[in-house]
């Protein structure tokens, strides 16, 4: 039943997936095999590179020959941690009416797209849940080339994540307040919303807060947050942790955000539309 619905909304949406990366194409190729097992195909992907060098570009030109639909490559030259710069210039560069989000070290549940257009709603965004593969499993996932995970699958901790169940999904009611366990690495929207606070604030350089900041001006502007919950799962490959040395600043900028009930940014997406 719910493919059914799917798929009569499907004529009305038109979906853009998202993938954020930089410098590990090792991860982005798993990530891609995960999208080439979808149930439901989004119109197109882009891959939002933030500078990453000519691995990443040849790995893209090479797999994007096995897919059926767009794989766009946009880029822009390494100049430290510039998500928002990045992803808004992919969003703009985007046909579809809705936007998928996930990260290029996240690999994605198979029916992933299927879930967050099935879920989608007017004047709502979404974000999912984020199961973690462990370190101690990596040599064993990138030699297997593993994109499909189980309660039961070895290297993965929250593993009741993983508990895929509609009829608990169906009970999660969409709220008017932000939530924070949302993670801009699995998330949608409609692209309208996503232009009326003019995208992401690129004043944030460095790690974090980037995502926050933009659901915060969702909240403002009148969207309410749904959690997919059981559904719309990603699971994300151990890293390092990135470099937390513009944290504060970037904190100050959503606390104004926060305190000031602030909808636009000026430094957003605008300039790329």
């Amino acid at each position: 039943m719910q493919l059914k619905i799917h798929q009569m909304s499907k004529k009305k949406i038109v979906c853009s997936l998202i993938i954020s990366t930089y410098n590990w194409p090792e991860a982005l190729r798993l990530v891609l095999k995960s999208l080439n097992n979808q149930s439901i195909f989004p119109d197109e992907a882009i891959i939002a590179d933030d500078g990453s060098g000519i691995s990443t570009k040849n790995l893209v030109e090479e797999e994007k020959t096995k897919f059926s639909f767009p794989i766009k490559h946009i880029w822009h030259k390494d100049n430290g941690f510039r998500k928002a710069e990045i992803l808004n210039k992919a969003i703009a560069k985007s046909i579809g009416n809705y936007i998928i989000q996930v990260d290029g070290d996240c690999i994605m549940h198979n029916r992933f797209i299927e879930n967050h257009l099935s879920f989608s709603g007017k004047n709502t965004y979404l974000y999912g849940s984020r199961v973690n593969i462990q370190k101690n499993h990596l040599d064993l996932l990138f030699y297997k080339e593993q994109v499909h995970f189980s309660f039961f699958s070895k290297g993965i901790k929250k593993r009741g994540r993983t508990l895929y169940i509609l009829i608990l999904a169906n009970l999660i009611k969409a709220k008017n307040s932000f939530s924070h366990k949302f993670r801009g690495c699995n998330t949608s929207f409609y692209k309208k919303d996503f232009i009326a606070v003019n995208g992401y604030n690129e004043d944030f350089k460095g790690w974090g807060r980037e995502d926050s900041e933009l659901a915060f001006r969702f909240h403002n502007f009148g969207l309410l947050s749904k959690r997919l919950k059981f559904q719309g799962i990603v699971y994300h490959i151990f890293h390092n942790e990135k470099s937390k040395n513009n944290l504060e600043k970037n904190n100050n900028i959503e606390l104004e955000t926060i305190e000031n009930k602030r909808v636009w940014t000026e430094n957003g997406i605008n300039k790329y539309l």
